[in-house]
């Protein structure tokens, strides 16, 4: 084993946990790619409100005001979801769901690898590259 990969294993750790904590840190980072797009939808979210405000502007400024009025009263400042804008909906997700999974996975990971992360991962680059 390389210098890098050795001992990064708990001593007596079978392969069927190792196998399961792998599968559990891919699940992790796939929850982490779904709160990236959370807060992509956030961001996109929030230049389209401001698009809209511009837009709105415009439409005044070539006198169409009954359009703007209708953009204003109806569509800005509406929420995306009842009762919700985007920040809070990431907030929500963030404070609930993300912080949840993040914690148990350490959780667990604690309790059976004594916290080491990506034991599957590093013994597959050490297969790799003996190759």
């Amino acid at each position: 084993m390389s210098d890098e990969t050795a001992g990064r294993r708990p001593r007596g750790l079978d392969d069927a946990t190792v196998d399961a904590l792998g599968v559990l840190s891919c699940a992790l980072e796939t929850v982490q790619r779904a709160r990236g797009h959370l807060y992509a939808f956030h961001q996109l979210t929030g230049t389209a409100h401001r698009e809209l405000e511009e837009a709105i502007e415009s439409l005044r400024a070539a006198g169409h005001d009954a359009q703007a009025d209708l953009l204003a009263t109806e569509l800005l400042g509406r929420d995306v979801l009842a009762g919700r804008w985007t920040f809070q909906v990431v907030e929500e997700y963030d404070d609930g769901y993300h912080r949840c999974f993040v914690d148990l996975e350490e959780r667990v990971r604690d309790e059976l690898a004594g916290g080491v992360r990506h034991i599957y991962e590093a013994e597959m680059k050490e297969r790799q590259q003996r190759k």
